[in-house]
């Protein structure tokens, strides 16, 4: 089964990757999990991804899309290829 990579949205600014990890292990086996940081100052972004098997992936996504994690609601869905940049 393939691996997808699963957008985190709406993260609270203290979650760490390990944090993110545990949140999803509940759905199924996590082969990444990852916070987006701000390059200059190091700080979460708010947001990140989470490598699964598809399957998972997607019992993850209906478990925790728009679900509260430290009091407020994610946004979690299959992330998108980013476009090319110009």
């Amino acid at each position: 089964m393939a691996v997808v990579s699963v957008f985190v949205g709406n993260l609270p600014w203290a979650a760490t990757d390990e944090d993110l990890h545990e949140l999803f292990s509940q759905q199924g086996e996590v082969k990444r999990a990852k916070i987006v940081t701000d390059r200059e100052t190091n700080r979460s972004r708010g947001f990140g991804f989470v490598d699964m098997e598809e399957a998972d992936a997607q019992k993850a996504i209906d478990a925790w899309n728009g679900q509260m994690y430290g009091s407020r609601p994610l946004t979690v869905n299959l992330a998108q290829s980013r476009p090319a940049r110009s």
